[in-house]
Parts: C-alpha cells; sequence; structure tokens
C-alpha cells in the first residue's frame, strides 16, 4: 500500500510526544514490511523541509502555529494522487482530511480533549480547540476509525462516529527495554511522576495525595518539564514537603528507567488520557501504579492486580492507596510480578500487524463499491 499520513508533527520536533512514537512506532514497521510511507507534517525553526525516519519519507511545512494553514495546500501541489490512503491523526486540531480528495481516508485518534482544553488552555484558544472538535461527528461520518483505547472509541461514537466503524488497537510498548532489575526498588517507600508538567496532567493532585501519607520516611520524585513547574514547586514548599518532593526536570531513558524500577508505584492523576503508556512502562518494569480511574488510563491499570485505580481528584483515596503499598513491601512487589505480565501482552508489532490489516480491509473495501 501507499500510505499517507498527515499529522501536526514527527517524533524529532521538539514538541513531539506520545502521539508521534506511536505514529512512528506502528508505520515505521509498515515501511520495514514494504508499504510506501510518507508523512506530511509541521516543522519547526531551522529544521529540514524534507528528512526519512524510520523508513517514512517526511513532508514538513510551516511550524507548529503555521502547519494547519500550509497542510492543504502543499497536499494538492506535491502530494495528491501519491497515496492509496490517507491517515489523519488527530491528536490536536482536526484538518478535516475527507475533504482534501484523497481516495480513501481513516482516522487515527490517540484522544480527543473535549472539556479538558479548559485546564490548561486560556479561555478563548480552549474554546477554540473545542470548537474544532464539534464537527467530528459530521465531517468524519462516513470515515473509518481507528482508536488507541476503548475510552476514546467511546468519546468518539459520543460524537456522532458510528461505533461499528471504530477499530480499537491498543498500542504497544517496548518490553526488551522496559525490563525488572532485581535489587534496583529503592530501601524507602519511592513514588514516581512521569510526565508533562502541565495543570491538566493533575500533578499537584499528586503533590497534596503524598502530602496526605502516614509514611513521613516516604519520597516522591517528578520527572518532567513544563509551565506548570513553578506553581507545584511553590504547593510542595506550602504543604511543608521539603526535600522529599524531587523535582527531577527532563530525564534522559536510561534515567527514566532507573526511576521506574526504584520506584515503589508510579502515581498518574490526569483527569483523561488517550491511552496510559507511561503506566504500561512502570509496569514493564514490575512496578505498580496508583491512577485515578480516568477515560483512557483505566485499561492501562488493572485495579487490585498490576496497581489501584481509585476516584479522580480524591487525594484520600489516593493516599490510602500509597500508603498501602509503602506499609507493604511484598504486596509491591506482588503487583509488580502480574504487572510485568500484563505489559508483555502489548506489543507494536501486534499494532503494526493489527492497523496493516485494518488498513488492507479499507483499501479493499473502498475499491469493491
Amino acid at each position: 500500500m501507499r500510505i499517507l499520513l498527515v499529522n501536526w508533527q514527527d517524533r524529532e520536533n521538539p514538541q513531539g510526544g506520545g502521539a508521534e512514537i506511536h505514529l512512528h512506532e506502528i508505520f515505521g514497521r509498515l515501511a520495514a514490511r514494504g508499504h510506501e510511507v510518507a508523512l506530511l507534517c509541521g516543522g519547526w525553526p531551522g529544521c529540514a523541509p524534507r528528512a526519512t525516519l524510520d523508513g517514512i519519507e517526511v513532508h514538513r511545512v510551516g511550524t507548529r502555529h503555521t502547519f494547519p494553514f500550509f497542510a492543504r495546500r502543499y497536499y494538492d501541489r506535491v502530494l495528491r494522487g501519491t497515496c492509496d490512503v490517507l491517515v489523519e491523526d488527530v491528536n490536536k486540531v482536526p484538518l478535516y482530511t475527507p475533504r482534501w480528495g484523497a481516495p480513501r481516508v481513516m482516522t487515527l485518534v490517540p484522544h480527543l480533549f473535549g472539556g479538558t482544553a479548559f485546564h490548561e488552555l486560556p479561555a478563548p484558544l480552549a474554546a477554540a480547540v473545542w470548537l474544532a472538535e464539534r464537527p467530528l461527528g459530521r465531517a468524519y461520518r462516513d470515515v473509518p476509525f481507528e482508536a488507541i483505547s476503548v475510552s476514546t472509541a467511546e468519546d468518539l461514537a459520543r460524537r456522532g462516529i458510528p461505533r461499528r466503524r471504530i477499530e480499537v488497537i491498543y498500542p504497544g510498548i517496548d518490553t526488551a527495554s522496559y525490563t525488572p532489575a532485581p535489587g534496583t526498588r529503592a530501601p524507602a517507600p519511592t513514588f514516581a511522576y512521569l510526565g508533562r508538567l502541565k495543570h491538566y496532567k493533575g500533578v499537584h493532585l499528586v503533590i497534596r495525595a503524598f502530602a496526605r501519607m502516614s509514611h513521613r520516611r516516604a519520597v516522591l520524585e517528578i520527572a518532567g518539564a513544563g509551565d506548570y513547574r513553578p506553581r507545584l514547586e511553590r504547593l510542595a514548599a506550602a504543604l511543608d514537603l521539603g526535600g522529599r518532593v524531587r523535582f527531577l526536570g527532563r530525564i534522559s531513558e536510561q534515567e527514566k528507567l532507573a526511576l521506574l524500577r526504584r520506584a515503589w508505584a508510579l502515581v498518574f492523576a490526569s483527569p483523561k488520557e488517550g491511552w496510559g503508556i507511561t503506566n504500561l512502562e512502570a509496569a514493564a518494569c514490575a512496578t505498580p501504579v496508583v491512577a485515578s480511574n480516568s477515560p483512557g488510563i483505566r485499561e492501562s491499570v488493572r485495579h487490585d492486580e498490576t496497581g489501584f485505580l481509585v476516584p479522580h481528584g480524591d487525594t484520600a483515596a489516593m493516599a490510602a492507596a500509597m500508603d498501602r503499598l509503602a506499609d507493604d513491601p511484598p504486596l509491591v512487589e506482588s503487583l509488580g510480578v502480574h504487572a510485568r505480565r500484563f505489559a508483555e501482552t502489548f506489543t507494536w508489532e501486534r499494532a503494526a500487524d493489527e492497523t496493516e490489516r485494518h488498513l488492507a480491509r479499507i483499501v479493499v473495501t473502498e475499491e469493491t463499491r
């Protein structure tokens, strides 16, 4: 197949994140299998306009802010007629590619912002994002979808996309790199947060829950960068947590692995995610997870088996779950064993296989109409 991907960013973009990793992990594998894969995306100051990444031919136009204004024009001028199927990865504002005139379109959705946009963005910008998602049910109604979780599929169905047109294909993780390492668990109860430091991620809830723990020897390590860090640091100081809350900043992959291995649990309190890939990375390291019982997240944690799910925003319940682990090291290890087994069921090869079959069905179905 000739596959054209349309996404706001590629994995080399400084603003790239989990959605870009997901895209490259799957379609890089399809490129290696002989499919022709191209990616139309935005660029950044000083970037090369063309590149080859993971066997994918990358076309960069505009920037993070101007890409939607240049994407359609570039497609018409350079890429029209070069694909059997166009795959739009909707992880920001939709580009409404069904109107571009491609022979076939499939829409890949990690998650939709919905009302959570108002937790992070200024009101006018949040309203713009929210409004841009509203017409999805009409503009994409006849387009096949791929969602990365049942929660995202249900969100799409509520917006008017027929559920029968939504294929759920879970992402994978690298279980060869993320592995347990016996003897590396920290001697004192240690909890970790790993991700962007943004208001909508709920890191302030993690800190408040940590402050309510009865264990005063426990440590909370927060890894990641973002504009919310100063407020989080002030919160930790106001709660008199002293040196027990450690802000690590942006860390390397090696440091990330070490953090996940030494933690007694990963703690995550986002109100909504497309999926919980960091939860699965922790699980692959045999580390339990304490997380909000939120859309997307609840599919990456098995309650009482690989960790604990608590009502979102309930810091007392989150503190109780963390205390339970701090009181019981054998429970940490038992949950960790089950977590590793659970993580091993999620592979990028499986995700690539299922995506390849889904795209093949789309191409064949459209050809026979």
